[in-house]
């Protein structure tokens, strides 16, 4: 499924976006809708080459990008790349703290450096970027933070440290939120269901189709509609918004208990017919 919308206007000319894990999947569909949308949009990832292609793309077809590389976990490559960002363009408007991996294990098979992994990129890779980003985000008058968490921050999850890091990250935020209020940065987290990207391949197939089977809307997630989400979230229609936690998942933390208990009783009903 593909999801089309016309962007509203060039409601970001002017500013600068920083999108980490921007060089596929998800991130590359923010870096895209914001670029459209007339920011400068910094395309951070470890991957060079995909991220490199992303920028070249972007700015071939007349938008305004620039990829710059960057490992989440690593603080003095953060500092590296905010004072590139003053240097280049004396502000930052937006950090989208996009970056994220998984393994799919829980608590018996997951090891010491898995979690080390997992809780590095996942959870002191935000706080890191939100730490090295907020001096030049108040210094430009203020700004929006969007932490990309998972619905598996919103309920128990059988995938330990990434739940871990994603219950953390929801955690964050709202501390973020408080403290960095004062110099008018919003700061919200974003928890995507199920959505068909490169991450979603850890996910065994039985568990996406049970998902889609008791989801209120009964299928997966594409990730415009992340991206859309994001968008606002660093827009000024969402200027009264901060410390909130906005599930964009089909309806799964609303609604799929009930969903479930009526296939269970639909199954019932079967087996004794």
């Amino acid at each position: 499924m593909t999801v089309q919308a016309e962007p509203l206007g060039r409601r970001f000319v002017g500013r600068v976006v920083l999108v980490t894990g921007a060089s596929g999947g998800q991130g590359a569909c923010e870096a895209r809708l914001f670029a459209a949308e007339g920011a400068t949009v910094m395309i951070a990832d470890v991957q060079v080459e995909l991220g490199q292609a992303l920028a070249d793309e972007l700015v071939e077809v007349g938008l305004k990008a620039e990829f710059v590389e960057l490992d989440v976990t690593d603080e003095d490559r953060w500092i590296e790349v905010v004072a590139q960002i003053e240097a280049e363009h004396g502000r930052l408007d937006v950090l989208v703290n996009n970056a994220g991996v998984g393994d799919g294990r829980g608590i018996v098979d997951q090891g010491l450096r898995g979690w080390d992994r997992l809780l590095g990129i996942n959870l002191w890779g935000p706080v890191v970027g939100m730490r090295t980003c907020a001096p030049l985000m108040a210094k430009s008058g203020g700004g929006s933070i969007i932490n990309i968490s998972s619905v598996a921050g919103m309920t128990g999850y059988d995938h330990a440290a990434y739940t871990a890091s994603k219950w953390g990250l929801r955690g964050v935020t709202k501390t973020a939120a408080l403290e960095y209020a004062d110099d008018n940065i919003r700061v919200n987290s974003v928890h995507p269901g199920t959505i068909v990207t490169p991450m979603i391949a850890v996910v065994p197939d039985e568990v996406v189709q049970n998902y889609v089977r008791i989801n209120p809307n009964r299928r997966t997630g594409v990730p415009e509609e992340i991206a859309w989400t994001v968008l606002h979230l660093g827009s000024d229609e969402s200027t009264f918004t901060t410390g909130a936690e906005i599930t964009v998942d089909g309806g799964f933390i609303g609604g799929a208990l009930n969903r479930a208990l009526e296939l269970a009783v639909l199954a019932a009903k079967v087996e004794k017919s």
